[in-house]
């Protein structure tokens, strides 16, 4: 009986989360473009200031990446962060009313769009790599507006509620949800089969990860990004979605790499080392074209094991010997 009334108690609660996020979503979707941007600097001076929202998170992320910041410098990112962060919900609120076949060039501009396009309308697979950085929901978003429908491995958002309305969000244009737990066989045959994979790079994946730097910091990648693209000969490409000039609802999205396992002149496709070492590089690339725009919040940076500790530090040393 208990169980039963906290199973309903914690429905109740997922329920009423659902529906103050709906009516939040449908008060932003009538506001124009300029009100939507103040709204976002708005919430992000809250959230950054004196609510101080994974401030310590940030904080330690923006030190290790920027030592040489100071304070002042460290606090503006942060807050830039949280504009970006908030605008990016605005975006995605504004877009199924917004964003349609006729005028996605009113919106998005495309870098290497013959290179994107070769990858895509290609019979072989292709695995799309990005990270926490930009509006990736809008990009995948535009993908799916092309008709490009691409599947994506995601964790179940622990509201049902909120998790079913983001994948129909998500899924509205063809883009397929698959949760990460067991999905292995599904994505090797979705890759043997010649299909799209996208995926975000910048997940910690524990201490059993591939352990090596990210903008200089040592931090953890799971080896299956790697191994999906190497076991299938499928082209790696990394690629951004990024606001334009900091303008809402206008985008820049490109490519920053291209690694093919069975074109591998630059060897980075030797192992899954190599080949994670190597989208880690791009994927750093593409977060200078605007460091405001990625997620400082995210824990990407966690401690390493002293052993991983110790060799990180011994090649290091040898790199600067």
């Amino acid at each position: 009986m208990k169980q039963k009334l906290l199973r309903l108690k914690t429905t109740l609660v997922d329920f009423a989360a659902y529906c103050v996020v709906r009516l939040l979503v449908a008060v932003i979707q009538t506001l124009p473009l300029d009100m939507g941007r103040s709204f976002a600097n708005g919430v992000a001076w809250l959230a950054a200031g004196p609510l101080k929202i994974r401030h310590r998170t940030t904080e330690q992320n923006l030190s290790r990446v920027f030592p040489d910041a100071n304070q002042n410098e460290r606090s503006a990112m942060s807050l830039a962060m949280w504009q970006h962060l908030i605008l990016m919900v605005c975006e995605i609120a504004w877009a199924q009313r917004r964003l349609h076949l006729t005028n996605w060039s009113e919106y998005m501009t495309f870098r290497d769009n013959r290179t994107i396009l070769r990858s895509l309308l290609s019979e072989r697979p292709m695995v799309g790599v990005t990270g926490h950085f930009g509006n990736f929901e809008i990009g995948g978003y535009v993908l799916g507006l092309m008709g490009f429908s691409t599947t994506t491995i995601a964790r179940k958002l622990d509201n049902p509620f909120l998790h079913s309305w983001v994948e129909r969000f998500r899924g509205a244009k063809g883009q397929v949800m698959v949760d990460k737990e067991g999905c292995a066989p599904l994505i090797d045959q979705h890759l043997q089969q010649g299909g799209v994979l996208s995926l975000l790079a910048d997940q910690h994946a524990g201490d059993k990860g591939c352990w090596l730097p990210f903008m200089g910091v040592p931090a953890s990648s799971h080896k299956a990004l790697a191994l999906f693209s190497l076991s299938s000969n499928a082209p790696m490409v990394v690629s951004y979605t990024i606001r334009k000039n900091g303008e809402p609802m206008q985008f820049v999205s490109g490519c920053v790499g291209i690694a093919d396992p069975l074109n591998d002149t630059a060897e980075v496709c030797q192992s899954v080392t190599t080949l994670t070492q190597w989208y880690n590089e791009r994927l750093a690339t593409a977060i200078q074209l605007a460091p405001e725009q990625y997620w400082w919040l995210h824990r990407r940076w966690r401690q390493p094991p002293e052993r991983v500790a110790k060799r990180l530090a011994k090649e290091a040393a040898k790199l600067s010997a």
